[in-house]
């Protein structure tokens, strides 16, 4: 008797932590509190932006999607003062891959200097944000974690994703979302291009590929 109160506790205990587990899941992008992403912004919400005149929106238009923020930098910064550019990435940014993304990249997160630059690189590789939250929270507070947070991604992967980390992919809704667990299994990045690009141009695989591996 004893012995089978003691499994169902056990039981319980387990069912318990399952659940916990669920619900501590969360997106790999991080939760954006109003900073726009120049890959999906449209005109008007770029020419709000009073670092940019109609010759950078038209130029941001002409040359996206900008697979990371290097990228929109060489097209803004010949034209922009350092204080301008500042200024501009704390509302328009590419978020940065935490795994992957330079030392100059991640120097462009707006408030990032070198220290926490190291300190971004220091706990690589991340396997979720929480790890990212949990690392970064020994430096900073809560509130400043959630702001860098909106800068930085981990990417998912695409055949164990739930639905919430993929529909966390900026510009992806639930029409893509079912597109995206069409096709699993995927065997490799390449189904993934093929599959996907019967939907959207090459372009747009290719800047949805950036949120995504295999690994």
């Amino acid at each position: 008797m004893n012995r089978m109160k003691t499994l169902t506790r056990v039981t319980v205990m387990s069912i318990i932590l399952a659940i916990g587990f669920a619900a501590t899941i969360e997106a790999q992008v991080g939760k954006n509190m109003g900073v726009l992403n120049p890959n999906l912004a449209s005109e008007k919400e770029l020419l709000a932006l009073p670092q940019l005149n109609a010759r950078l929106v038209k130029d941001i238009s002409d040359k996206r999607p900008f697979l990371s923020i290097a990228e929109l930098h060489a097209v803004l910064g010949p034209s922009l003062s350092k204080e301008q550019l500042t200024t501009l990435y704390a509302k328009l940014f590419v978020p940065i891959n935490l795994n992957t993304a330079r030392r100059d990249e991640i120097l462009l997160v707006p408030g990032v200097g070198q220290r926490m630059a190291h300190e971004f690189e220091e706990y690589r590789p991340y396997r979720a944000l929480a790890q990212f939250r949990r690392e970064i929270g020994k430096y900073v507070d809560e509130k400043e974690v959630a702001r860098l947070e909106q800068y930085v991604f981990v990417p998912i992967n695409l055949n164990t994703a739930s639905d919430e980390d993929i529909l966390s992919i900026p510009g992806v809704g639930r029409r893509m979302l079912h597109e995206f667990k069409e096709y699993r299994p995927y065997k490799s990045i390449e189904q993934f291009r093929r599959e996907i690009g019967k939907y959207v141009d090459k372009k747009e695989v290719a800047r949805l590929e950036t949120y995504v591996t295999l690994n």
